[in-house]
């Protein structure tokens, strides 16, 4: 399938879908007593118990679980940002299908932070409630989800920021509707979402159609695909000395735009893009797509998506096709492939070269200071090192969502200006390893990229890459 007419048809897409997200939003946040409604959704979950629910205490606190949130509360909480009240931040993540490892961890470093920093932020206390924006049946993000999840924070008043999403495409469904947020904006800082068109100009009407209001109300800790698809290009130019790539995508909002920023970039590096086409996630292997492309004699393949669009299917059926990775025909991918058990384990991943838009344990324990003492605060606690750099950014997401709670005054437009500020969270406490805030328009102000080759069944850091 050619790669523009499902570009195309993914615009229309996601178009109608952030409409629709809006229309709901709007209908269902006017009154303070109407629950907000999404297609197929229920009434708004809340960070309360309520009839139904199950609870269980861990420490000091309770977990309350309610559809498909689950709420870690302390008694005091309350809504509105009075001096000295508790707030609550929401996680929006993936908890079910391939993602789910790297989720689960997302949660637990954001667990840990809280605890090192006593709950509290400023003088507020801070809990967490936790999201699944996943269904079992997709095996991934739900469209339908996102869209309840974020009509869901606008209706639960004691939400005062949400930490998420993982994936892009969702958070272009939930932005609007936190944009429209009649006591907000409402803040979202995503630790993971590097499609560029969320904060800047890449598609048409992009990042403006996210911001209804004309207030920016996003932002993120890691850095873009305008940028990692450019990296990727000059590596494999640079040191893999390949010359013919065909570049796939997985049809997806993400997928779609990494792939597009590498066949740009590859053109400047001197890189011939042989061919592009999307995946088709529901087929049962790819076999007849690779033998397509025999006659172009590529010596290289990009992968633009996410593994869990049948990911390993498709790295079986490149080396089944076109040899190890090693070999004459290398495979190289972006940071949808990274921090999956699975791919890690699998065999003919062995030689795949895969990038992450900032910097992986591994390195952040080389540099020392809070960033080490944090990843190896997370072993000590969970007895294992984190699925996916991702969590660890989810914890540095969620230590600058603490430090705009401190800077404000606990209410959501309160935490959303400040967070526009330029604050900033000093390097002697980055999880990060170096001081970082978020720019005007949200994005990082620090960006860094890294090349992870997998080898020996682990995902290992092969070199940092230079971000212009």
């Amino acid at each position: 399938m050619p790669t523009k007419g499902n570009q195309m048809r993914l615009r229309k897409a996601s178009a109608l879908l952030v409409s629709l997200a809006v229309v709901i939003a709007a209908c269902g946040s006017d009154k303070k007593s109407s629950p907000a409604a999404t297609a197929g959704a229920a009434t708004a979950s809340t960070a309360a118990s309520t009839a139904g629910s199950t609870a269980a205490t861990t420490g000091g606190s309770t977990a309350a679980t309610t559809g498909g949130a689950t709420a870690v509360t302390t008694a005091g909480t309350t809504g509105g940002g009075a001096a000295g009240s508790a707030v609550v931040v929401a996680t929006d993540l993936p908890l079910q299908g391939a993602s789910a490892d790297a989720s689960s961890d997302t949660n637990l470093a954001i667990e840990l932070l809280l605890e090192q920093q006593s709950g509290k932020a400023g003088k507020y206390g801070v809990t967490i409630k936790k999201y699944d924006n996943s269904t079992a049946a997709k095996g991934g993000w739900d469209d339908a989800t996102c869209a309840k999840n974020a009509n869901d924070h606008v209706a639960n008043k004691a939400e005062v920021a949400v930490m998420g999403t993982y994936n892009s495409g969702c958070a272009k469904i939930e932005i609007p509707v936190l944009n429209q947020d009649p006591s907000g904006p409402m803040l979202m800082i995503s630790h993971a979402n590097t499609n560029p068109g969320i904060t800047k100009a890449w598609d048409p009407g992009e990042p403006d159609k996210y911001y209804p209001t004309g207030v920016r109300n996003y932002g993120r800790v890691i850095a873009t695909d305008d940028l990692q698809g450019k990296a990727d290009a000059e590596f494999a130019a640079k040191d893999l000395k390949v010359t013919k790539c065909v570049v796939l995508n997985d049809a997806q909002t993400y997928g779609v735009g990494v792939a597009q920023a590498f066949e740009e970039a590859a053109k400047g590096v001197g890189i011939k893009v042989v061919a592009t086409a999307a995946w088709d996630s529901k087929q049962p292997n790819y076999t007849a797509l690779f033998e397509g492309f025999k006659s172009l004699n590529p010596d290289c393949f990009f992968f633009g998506g996410i593994n869990d669009n049948n990911g390993e299917q498709l790295i079986r059926d490149k080396v089944s096709v076109f040899g190890p990775n090693k070999g004459a025909v290398k495979l190289v991918a972006p940071d949808g492939f990274t921090g999956y058990p699975s791919v890690q384990k699998l065999a003919e991943a062995e030689g795949m070269y895969i990038s992450f838009a900032g910097l992986p344990a591994s390195e952040l324990v080389k540099l020392g200071g809070a960033g080490a003492d944090f990843v190896k605060g997370f072993k000590t606690k969970y007895g294992h090192d984190p699925a996916s750099a991702y969590a660890i950014y989810g914890a540095a997401a969620m230590q600058f969502i603490m430090k705009a709670i401190a800077a404000s005054d606990g209410t959501r437009k309160g935490v959303l200006q400040a967070a526009f500020s330029g604050i900033t969270v000093p390097k002697a406490e980055s999880i990060i390893g170096r001081e970082f805030g978020i720019d005007k328009n949200g994005d990082v102000t620090v960006r860094d990229m890294s090349i992870q080759l997998l080898t020996g069944g682990v995902e290992t850091f092969f070199k940092p890459w230079p971000v212009n």
